[in-house]
Protein backbone atom coordinates (compact mmCIF):
# COMPACT_ATOMS: atom_id res chain seq x y z
CA UNK A 1 0.00 0.00 0.00
CA UNK A 2 1.27 3.46 -0.86
CA UNK A 3 -0.50 5.62 1.73
CA UNK A 4 -1.68 9.18 1.14
CA UNK A 5 -0.45 11.55 -1.58
CA UNK A 6 -1.30 15.23 -2.03
CA UNK A 7 -0.34 16.75 -5.39
CA UNK A 8 -0.33 20.54 -5.80
CA UNK A 9 -3.32 20.93 -3.47
CA UNK A 10 -4.60 24.52 -3.25
CA UNK A 11 -7.63 25.94 -1.42
CA UNK A 12 -8.94 29.45 -1.97
CA UNK A 13 -11.74 31.23 -0.17
CA UNK A 14 -12.55 34.10 -2.52
CA UNK A 15 -9.30 35.99 -2.99
CA UNK A 16 -7.69 34.44 0.08
CA UNK A 17 -5.43 31.42 -0.43
CA UNK A 18 -5.59 29.23 2.67
CA UNK A 19 -3.46 26.39 1.27
CA UNK A 20 -1.03 26.86 -1.60
CA UNK A 21 0.39 24.14 -3.88
CA UNK A 22 0.93 21.57 -1.13
CA UNK A 23 2.79 18.44 -2.15
CA UNK A 24 3.04 15.76 0.51
CA UNK A 25 3.48 12.00 0.62
CA UNK A 26 2.48 10.05 3.74
CA UNK A 27 3.71 6.44 3.44
CA UNK A 28 1.36 3.71 4.61
CA UNK A 29 1.50 3.09 8.37
CA UNK A 30 3.30 6.31 9.31
CA UNK A 31 2.33 9.01 11.81
CA UNK A 32 2.43 12.59 10.53
CA UNK A 33 1.81 15.81 12.48
CA UNK A 34 0.73 19.00 10.71
CA UNK A 35 2.26 21.71 12.87
CA UNK A 36 2.07 25.47 12.69
CA UNK A 37 0.60 28.64 14.20
CA UNK A 38 -3.10 29.50 14.05
CA UNK A 39 -4.19 30.40 10.53
CA UNK A 40 -1.32 28.58 8.79
CA UNK A 41 -3.65 26.28 6.82
CA UNK A 42 -3.16 23.00 8.66
CA UNK A 43 -6.82 22.46 9.59
CA UNK A 44 -7.97 23.43 6.08
CA UNK A 45 -5.54 20.87 4.67
CA UNK A 46 -6.91 18.23 7.06
CA UNK A 47 -10.49 19.07 6.07
CA UNK A 48 -9.63 18.56 2.39
CA UNK A 49 -8.09 15.17 3.16
CA UNK A 50 -11.28 14.30 5.08
CA UNK A 51 -13.53 15.48 2.25
CA UNK A 52 -15.15 18.20 4.35
CA UNK A 53 -13.75 20.85 1.97
CA UNK A 54 -12.98 20.42 -1.72
CA UNK A 55 -9.64 21.64 -3.09
CA UNK A 56 -9.72 24.55 -5.51
CA UNK A 57 -7.11 22.62 -7.48
CA UNK A 58 -4.85 19.63 -7.05
CA UNK A 59 -5.34 15.94 -6.34
CA UNK A 60 -5.64 13.77 -3.23
CA UNK A 61 -4.93 10.03 -3.53
CA UNK A 62 -5.29 7.29 -0.91
CA UNK A 63 -3.60 3.98 -1.72
CA UNK A 64 -3.42 4.98 -5.41
CA UNK A 65 -7.14 5.84 -5.50
CA UNK A 66 -8.15 9.37 -6.45
CA UNK A 67 -10.40 10.54 -3.59
CA UNK A 68 -10.34 14.28 -4.40
CA UNK A 69 -14.08 14.40 -5.06
CA UNK A 70 -15.15 11.29 -3.15
CA UNK A 71 -17.70 12.01 -0.35
CA UNK A 72 -16.37 11.80 3.20
CA UNK A 73 -18.35 8.68 4.14
CA UNK A 74 -16.84 6.79 1.18
CA UNK A 75 -13.20 7.67 1.86
CA UNK A 76 -12.57 4.84 4.35
CA UNK A 77 -11.25 7.09 7.10
CA UNK A 78 -11.81 7.67 10.79
CA UNK A 79 -11.71 11.12 12.36
CA UNK A 80 -11.53 12.54 15.88
CA UNK A 81 -12.60 16.16 16.20
CA UNK A 82 -11.31 18.67 18.72
CA UNK A 83 -14.74 18.66 20.41
CA UNK A 84 -14.79 14.80 20.32
CA UNK A 85 -18.50 14.96 19.26
CA UNK A 86 -19.56 11.93 21.30
CA UNK A 87 -23.30 11.25 21.50
CA UNK A 88 -24.29 12.20 25.08
CA UNK A 89 -27.49 10.11 25.05
CA UNK A 90 -25.65 6.90 24.15
CA UNK A 91 -23.49 4.63 26.30
CA UNK A 92 -19.79 4.09 25.71
CA UNK A 93 -20.48 0.89 23.80
CA UNK A 94 -23.24 2.45 21.71
CA UNK A 95 -20.97 5.35 20.77
CA UNK A 96 -18.23 3.00 19.61
CA UNK A 97 -20.65 0.74 17.74
CA UNK A 98 -22.52 3.58 16.04
CA UNK A 99 -20.64 3.47 12.72
CA UNK A 100 -20.94 -0.33 12.65
CA UNK A 101 -24.68 -0.21 13.28
CA UNK A 102 -25.40 2.22 10.44
CA UNK A 103 -23.38 -0.05 8.14
CA UNK A 104 -25.65 -2.96 8.99
CA UNK A 105 -23.15 -4.99 11.03
CA UNK A 106 -24.86 -7.62 13.21
CA UNK A 107 -25.25 -7.13 16.95
CA UNK A 108 -22.93 -9.99 17.89
CA UNK A 109 -20.20 -8.65 15.62
CA UNK A 110 -20.76 -5.13 17.02
CA UNK A 111 -20.34 -6.39 20.59
CA UNK A 112 -17.21 -8.32 19.69
CA UNK A 113 -15.66 -5.27 18.03
CA UNK A 114 -16.65 -2.95 20.92
CA UNK A 115 -15.12 -5.32 23.50
CA UNK A 116 -11.95 -5.57 21.41
CA UNK A 117 -11.60 -1.79 21.15
CA UNK A 118 -12.39 -1.20 24.84
CA UNK A 119 -9.61 -3.62 25.73
CA UNK A 120 -7.28 -1.82 23.36
CA UNK A 121 -7.95 1.58 24.99
CA UNK A 122 -7.82 0.12 28.53
CA UNK A 123 -11.54 0.63 29.27
CA UNK A 124 -12.73 -2.97 29.45
CA UNK A 125 -16.08 -3.21 31.23
CA UNK A 126 -17.13 0.36 30.38
CA UNK A 127 -19.52 -0.52 27.54
CA UNK A 128 -22.70 0.24 29.51
CA UNK A 129 -21.44 3.41 31.18
CA UNK A 130 -22.92 6.79 30.10
CA UNK A 131 -20.30 8.97 28.40
CA UNK A 132 -21.32 11.86 30.67
CA UNK A 133 -19.80 9.97 33.61
CA UNK A 134 -16.38 9.60 32.02
CA UNK A 135 -13.31 11.71 32.69
CA UNK A 136 -11.78 13.84 29.96
CA UNK A 137 -9.12 11.27 29.20
CA UNK A 138 -11.67 8.45 29.08
CA UNK A 139 -13.88 10.39 26.68
CA UNK A 140 -10.84 10.99 24.51
CA UNK A 141 -10.17 7.25 24.34
CA UNK A 142 -13.79 6.49 23.48
CA UNK A 143 -13.68 9.02 20.60
CA UNK A 144 -10.54 7.31 19.30
CA UNK A 145 -12.13 3.85 19.60
CA UNK A 146 -15.27 5.04 17.76
CA UNK A 147 -13.13 6.36 14.88
CA UNK A 148 -11.23 3.06 14.68
CA UNK A 149 -14.31 0.82 14.82
CA UNK A 150 -14.54 0.44 11.02
CA UNK A 151 -10.78 -0.28 10.68
CA UNK A 152 -10.17 2.74 8.43
CA UNK A 153 -7.24 3.07 6.06
CA UNK A 154 -6.60 6.61 7.29
CA UNK A 155 -6.95 8.05 10.81
CA UNK A 156 -7.32 11.84 11.16
CA UNK A 157 -7.21 13.81 14.42
CA UNK A 158 -7.77 17.57 14.67
CA UNK A 159 -6.23 19.03 17.86
CA UNK A 160 -7.38 15.91 19.70
CA UNK A 161 -5.71 16.59 23.06
CA UNK A 162 -6.08 20.37 23.37
CA UNK A 163 -8.84 20.22 26.02
CA UNK A 164 -6.86 18.01 28.41
CA UNK A 165 -4.73 19.21 31.32
CA UNK A 166 -0.95 19.13 30.83
CA UNK A 167 -0.21 15.87 32.67
CA UNK A 168 -3.05 13.94 31.05
CA UNK A 169 -2.17 15.40 27.68
CA UNK A 170 1.37 14.04 27.87
CA UNK A 171 0.12 10.61 28.94
CA UNK A 172 -2.36 10.54 26.04
CA UNK A 173 0.37 11.51 23.57
CA UNK A 174 2.30 8.38 24.51
CA UNK A 175 -0.84 6.21 24.48
CA UNK A 176 -1.94 7.49 21.08
CA UNK A 177 1.48 6.87 19.57
CA UNK A 178 1.68 3.36 21.02
CA UNK A 179 -1.82 2.57 19.74
CA UNK A 180 -0.93 3.79 16.25
CA UNK A 181 2.22 1.67 16.23
CA UNK A 182 0.28 -1.44 17.28
CA UNK A 183 -2.36 -0.94 14.58
CA UNK A 184 0.03 0.25 11.85
CA UNK A 185 -2.60 2.70 10.62
CA UNK A 186 -1.69 5.77 8.54
CA UNK A 187 -2.35 8.69 10.89
CA UNK A 188 -2.38 12.47 10.51
CA UNK A 189 -2.71 14.79 13.50
CA UNK A 190 -3.23 18.56 13.38
CA UNK A 191 -1.61 20.37 16.30
CA UNK A 192 -0.03 23.68 17.29
CA UNK A 193 1.82 22.00 20.16
CA UNK A 194 5.47 21.44 19.27
CA UNK A 195 6.09 18.97 22.07
CA UNK A 196 3.10 16.93 20.93
CA UNK A 197 4.42 16.79 17.37
CA UNK A 198 7.96 15.93 18.43
CA UNK A 199 6.69 13.19 20.79
CA UNK A 200 4.38 11.36 18.41
CA UNK A 201 5.32 11.88 14.77
CA UNK A 202 7.43 9.96 12.29
CA UNK A 203 7.29 13.12 10.17
CA UNK A 204 6.57 16.68 11.26
CA UNK A 205 5.12 18.97 8.57
CA UNK A 206 5.71 22.61 9.53
CA UNK A 207 3.30 25.02 7.83
CA UNK A 208 3.14 28.81 7.54
CA UNK A 209 1.04 31.01 5.29
CA UNK A 210 -0.66 28.02 3.69
CA UNK A 211 2.63 26.45 2.58
CA UNK A 212 4.84 23.64 3.83
CA UNK A 213 8.09 25.11 5.10
CA UNK A 214 9.67 21.76 5.98
CA UNK A 215 8.59 18.12 6.23
CA UNK A 216 11.07 15.82 7.96
CA UNK A 217 11.58 13.57 11.00
CA UNK A 218 11.37 15.45 14.34
CA UNK A 219 15.10 15.31 15.06
CA UNK A 220 15.94 16.71 11.62
CA UNK A 221 13.37 19.50 12.03
CA UNK A 222 14.99 20.42 15.35
CA UNK A 223 18.68 19.99 14.47
CA UNK A 224 18.57 21.08 10.81
CA UNK A 225 15.73 23.56 10.27
CA UNK A 226 15.17 24.62 6.66
CA UNK A 227 14.77 28.34 7.37
CA UNK A 228 14.52 30.93 10.13
CA UNK A 229 10.76 30.39 10.55
CA UNK A 230 11.18 26.68 11.28
CA UNK A 231 14.20 27.31 13.51
CA UNK A 232 12.35 29.92 15.56
CA UNK A 233 9.02 28.08 15.68
CA UNK A 234 10.37 24.70 16.80
CA UNK A 235 11.66 24.89 20.35
CA UNK A 236 13.99 27.65 21.50
CA UNK A 237 16.89 28.83 19.39
CA UNK A 238 19.36 31.68 19.04
CA UNK A 239 19.25 33.41 15.66
CA UNK A 240 22.53 35.27 15.25
CA UNK A 241 23.76 37.34 12.29
CA UNK A 242 27.10 36.42 10.74
CA UNK A 243 29.31 37.86 8.03
CA UNK A 244 31.78 35.95 5.89
CA UNK A 245 34.38 36.29 3.16
CA UNK A 246 36.38 33.78 1.18
CA UNK A 247 38.55 32.76 4.16
CA UNK A 248 36.68 33.36 7.43
CA UNK A 249 33.39 34.04 9.22
CA UNK A 250 32.63 36.47 12.02
CA UNK A 251 29.83 36.30 14.59
CA UNK A 252 29.15 39.30 16.84
CA UNK A 253 32.64 40.59 16.28
CA UNK A 254 34.45 37.32 16.99
CA UNK A 255 35.88 34.90 14.42
CA UNK A 256 34.29 31.44 14.25
CA UNK A 257 36.43 28.99 12.33
CA UNK A 258 35.11 25.89 10.63
CA UNK A 259 31.66 27.17 9.64
CA UNK A 260 30.45 25.58 6.42
CA UNK A 261 29.40 28.72 4.51
CA UNK A 262 27.85 28.17 1.05
CA UNK A 263 29.95 29.57 -1.76
CA UNK A 264 29.22 33.23 -2.48
CA UNK A 265 27.26 33.81 0.75
CA UNK A 266 28.67 36.89 2.53
CA UNK A 267 26.08 37.20 5.30
CA UNK A 268 23.28 35.24 6.88
CA UNK A 269 21.90 33.89 10.12
CA UNK A 270 23.08 31.11 12.39
CA UNK A 271 20.57 29.01 14.30
CA UNK A 272 22.15 27.73 17.50
CA UNK A 273 20.13 25.81 20.07
CA UNK A 274 20.59 27.05 23.68
CA UNK A 275 21.90 23.68 24.86
CA UNK A 276 24.74 24.06 22.32
CA UNK A 277 25.90 27.46 23.65
CA UNK A 278 28.92 27.14 25.96
CA UNK A 279 29.77 29.89 28.44
CA UNK A 280 33.44 30.42 29.31
CA UNK A 281 35.75 33.07 30.68
CA UNK A 282 36.00 36.07 28.32
CA UNK A 283 38.89 36.28 25.87
CA UNK A 284 40.67 33.61 23.84
CA UNK A 285 38.67 34.55 20.73
CA UNK A 286 35.27 33.92 22.31
CA UNK A 287 32.28 36.21 21.76
CA UNK A 288 32.12 38.60 24.71
CA UNK A 289 28.84 39.29 26.50
CA UNK A 290 27.26 40.27 29.80
CA UNK A 291 24.93 38.10 31.88
CA UNK A 292 21.53 39.79 32.18
CA UNK A 293 19.36 37.08 33.76
CA UNK A 294 19.62 33.56 35.19
CA UNK A 295 16.53 31.36 35.41
CA UNK A 296 16.57 28.06 37.31
CA UNK A 297 13.71 25.85 36.06
CA UNK A 298 14.62 22.85 38.20
CA UNK A 299 15.46 20.45 35.39
CA UNK A 300 17.46 23.05 33.45
CA UNK A 301 19.13 26.41 34.01
CA UNK A 302 18.78 29.22 31.47
CA UNK A 303 21.41 31.96 31.31
CA UNK A 304 20.64 35.08 29.27
CA UNK A 305 23.63 36.96 27.87
CA UNK A 306 23.66 40.29 25.99
CA UNK A 307 26.34 40.39 23.28
CA UNK A 308 26.60 42.99 20.54
CA UNK A 309 23.02 44.12 21.08
CA UNK A 310 21.75 40.55 20.78
CA UNK A 311 20.30 38.38 23.55
CA UNK A 312 21.72 34.88 23.59
CA UNK A 313 20.33 32.09 25.76
CA UNK A 314 22.42 29.22 27.06
CA UNK A 315 20.79 26.16 28.68
CA UNK A 316 22.58 23.72 30.96
CA UNK A 317 21.71 20.90 33.34
CA UNK A 318 21.72 21.80 37.05
CA UNK A 319 24.87 19.72 37.68
CA UNK A 320 26.66 21.69 34.95
CA UNK A 321 25.31 25.10 35.97
CA UNK A 322 27.78 27.85 35.02
CA UNK A 323 29.17 29.80 37.96
CA UNK A 324 28.00 33.21 36.74
CA UNK A 325 25.88 36.06 38.07
CA UNK A 326 23.96 39.00 36.60
CA UNK A 327 26.31 41.75 35.38
CA UNK A 328 29.27 39.41 34.93
CA UNK A 329 31.28 39.43 31.70
CA UNK A 330 31.46 36.02 30.02
CA UNK A 331 32.71 34.41 26.85
CA UNK A 332 30.44 32.55 24.41
CA UNK A 333 31.83 29.67 22.41
CA UNK A 334 30.00 28.11 19.46
CA UNK A 335 30.88 24.75 17.95
CA UNK A 336 30.55 25.01 14.14
CA UNK A 337 29.01 21.51 14.11
CA UNK A 338 26.07 22.83 16.15
CA UNK A 339 25.48 25.93 13.98
CA UNK A 340 22.95 25.82 11.14
CA UNK A 341 23.66 28.37 8.43
CA UNK A 342 20.51 30.04 7.08
CA UNK A 343 20.07 32.78 4.53
CA UNK A 344 18.87 36.16 5.79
Amino acid sequence: MSGLTLQNVTKQFGTFTAVKNVQLTVPHGTFVCLLGPSGCGKTTLMRMVAGLDLPTSGEIRLDDRDITHVPTHKRDLGMVFQSLALFPHLTVGENIAYSLRIRGVGKEEQKKRVDELLSMIHLSGYADRPVAKLSGGQRQRVAIARALAISPKLFLLDEPLSALDAKLREAMQVELRQLQQRLGITTIVVTHDQREAMTMADTVVVMSGGEIRQAAPPVEIYRRPADTFVADFIGMTNLIDFSADATSASVLGAPVSGLAIPSGLTSGILSVRPEDVRLTAPGNGAITGTVTFVRDLGGTVETFVEAGGKQIVAVSMPNARPDVSVGQSVGIQLDPADCVVLKS
